[in-house]
């Protein structure tokens, strides 16, 4: 069969350009700024009744915020792990959204949203491009209730690295927390966040070293020379016993990083430390990771204390 003169796939072409929309828009203003009901249906992808993203927008997280806040009412913000991302934590996109509302406040059930009632300070919200959602102590307050310890820790350590959190902050927050659901979580790991976590498994290994009975390691351990210059930094490690632990992403799979490994390998070797190293496959749980780890701090002296 000729297909040669086969129509081809209509492309949308999105029209809010033209009349001074944004990516998202309501029907009523759709409508007000005089696009027909078939421009619309054409360039809107539906997210809620009467709610439409342009096909010209991408549908990421802060877009899909912006959109709804134009539904929602005043006083409302993003929270929970909706606010966790945002401020950039490493946790995956919620399928839906978390909104928090003052006491009192009505919000119509959608099936997109899920709705939680608090007071909260002027100092629990904080934005992100435009954006209103609960500052970094509110969030990890929040996902205390329903995150494990360690990955609390990880989101801890990523707001902290984006400076979206400080001691000071989150003290003063968990003080006047009362008897919330997930304050004593959230105030056990508390002290255990730290700024130089470079990445949510540096976050949990370091946690699950922490929390066992091993010495606690040093983040960013410096690796020096026998002219005490430093020559590499290890993710975790024990410099008394000069251990380094590391953690392999993907990206130490692409050949520059492959070629930088190599050498940092080397000259760890070289000056008689011992490296430790782990993948995602070792992320399932601490059992491995502790274990090794115990078994190169004995190979090295260390001995546990006695009971």
């Amino acid at each position: 069969m000729d297909t040669s003169s086969a129509a081809a796939p209509a492309v949308r072409v999105s029209v809010v350009d033209d009349v001074g929309l944004d990516g998202s828009y309501t029907w009523a203003g759709a409508r007000a700024a005089g696009l027909s009901r078939r421009q619309v249906e054409r360039d809107g992808r539906r997210l809620g009744h009467g709610l439409y993203l342009s096909c010209a927008a991408e549908p990421s997280l802060r877009e899909l915020c912006r959109a709804w806040a134009q539904v929602l009412p005043t006083g409302a913000v993003f929270g929970g792990s909706t606010a966790a991302v945002l401020l950039g934590a490493p946790l995956a996109q919620p399928s839906r959204l978390t909104v928090v509302v003052p006491s009192g406040v009505v919000v119509p059930a959608r099936p997109q949203l899920v709705r939680h009632e608090r007071c909260m300070a002027d100092e629990d919200v904080t934005e992100v491009d435009g954006v209103r959602v609960t500052s970094g102590a509110q969030t990890f307050l929040d996902l205390a209730a329903s995150l494990p310890p360690a990955e609390l820790v990880a989101v801890g350590d990523a707001l902290y690295r984006r400076d979206r959190l400080d001691p000071d902050r989150l003290a003063e927050r968990l003080a006047r927390a009362g008897r919330v659901r997930g304050v004593v979580r959230a105030r056990a790991c508390a002290p255990l966040l730290c700024r130089e976590a470079m990445s949510r498994p540096e976050s949990l290994v370091r946690f699950w070293l922490v929390d066992s009975d091993l010495p606690d390691p040093e983040p960013q351990v410096a690796v020096v020379d026998r002219w005490d210059r430093v020559v590499v930094h290890g993710d975790l490690g024990y410099r008394d016993w000069k251990i380094a632990l590391e953690y392999e992403g993907r990206q130490h799979a692409e050949p520059e990083q492959f070629r930088r490994d190599v050498d940092r390998y080397s000259l760890t070797a070289l000056d008689g430390w011992l490296v430790l190293r782990f993948a995602d496959h070792h992320l399932t749980g601490p059992r491995t990771v502790v274990e090794r780890t115990r078994r190169a701090l004995v190979s090295r002296g260390w001995r546990p204390p006695p009971n």
